[in-house]
């Protein structure tokens, strides 16, 4: 391996370090303590790891969290009341509704529910127009955020680089251009059904994945010397029935290749959660009137 290994633990705790002394601030400055919901319909258990982990690592900052545990045959219309109340509620600054939903609920309605203010996921479509128009003071979705830090990890100033996305979906890849976009690259999009992928992945100083697809970009489609963030954590089945989880990015072969690359596990997915407590924060400020 030549590449530079890009830590996602180690800066997702500095950003949980940034966000536990600004949590302090706030709340020593006389406001209210940043308040997170955290919904979950049914009983899927990796959504249940997923909302303990975050409502654990919340509270480790020194923010409120409050999960609310609904069956799977909740009505939507049960689902977006408990969202207007929280909505109304003051003590509550951030509200995530943790997907997958269940198939009789409609996701664009629970999603354009939420208060843009309160909306930490970044998903609400006047949040997603703030950050297509440039404007500020909306909510960015965590991944991208997460992204484009570990990308400063290695890149403090990103201007005039050219940037390939690799996967068009509302969650990563369209904010993410955008964000690189007002970092001043040069921003291309593509996805699994661009015909001339290998040559656009050799021509991109930056390379993100983000497609679910394991092992879909080998090393030889690569620029050499790239930074490498692979999103994808896909969980593939072994010979012996195990299972293992693996990135969009053939890891051992990019990495001979790449100035930088994240691993999966321990690149991007520990940066998701890192920004969920950022945005909440930030909810917080907002609420307060302040920047």
């Amino acid at each position: 391996m030549t590449a530079q290994l890009i830590d996602g633990k180690a800066i997702a705790a500095q950003v949980r370090r940034e966000v536990e002394e600004g949590v302090a601030a706030f709340v020593a400055a006389g406001w209210t303590v940043p308040g997170l919901a955290v919904v979950l319909i049914g009983s899927d258990a990796a959504s249940q790891v997923y909302v303990e982990n975050k409502v654990r690592q919340t509270r480790a900052v020194g923010m409120r969290s409050e999960r609310f545990l609904l069956p799977a045959d909740t009505q939507e219309s049960q689902l977006l009341e408990l969202i207007q109340q929280l909505n109304a509620d003051d003590t509550i600054h951030g509200i995530l509704v943790q997907f997958p939903l269940p198939p009789h609920i409609d996701v664009s309605r629970v999603i354009s529910a939420i208060h843009p203010e309160k909306d930490v996921d970044g998903f609400n479509p006047l949040n997603v127009g703030r950050l297509a128009a440039g404007l500020e003071g909306g909510l960015v979705p965590c991944t991208p955020l997460g992204v484009m830090r570990l990308i400063r990890s290695v890149h403090p100033d990103i201007a005039g680089m050219g940037a390939l996305v690799v996967g068009a979906s509302n969650v990563v890849g369209r904010p993410l251009a955008r964000l690189l976009l007002q970092a001043d690259c040069t921003v291309s999009i593509a996805h699994i059904k661009t015909t001339d992928l290998v040559r656009r992945c050799r021509e991109a100083d930056i390379l993100v994945v983000a497609t679910g697809v394991p092992g879909l970009i080998r090393g030889d489609y690569l620029k050499p010397g790239a930074t490498v963030i692979d999103v994808g954590i896909n969980r593939v089945r072994l010979p012996n029935g195990g299972l293992k989880l693996t990135g969009d990015v053939v890891f051992e072969e990019a990495a001979s290749i790449a100035g930088a690359i994240t691993p999966v596990p321990g690149g991007v997915g520990p940066m998701t959660i890192a920004y969920l407590l950022a945005n909440t924060l930030q909810a917080a400020r907002s609420a307060a009137g302040l920047r």
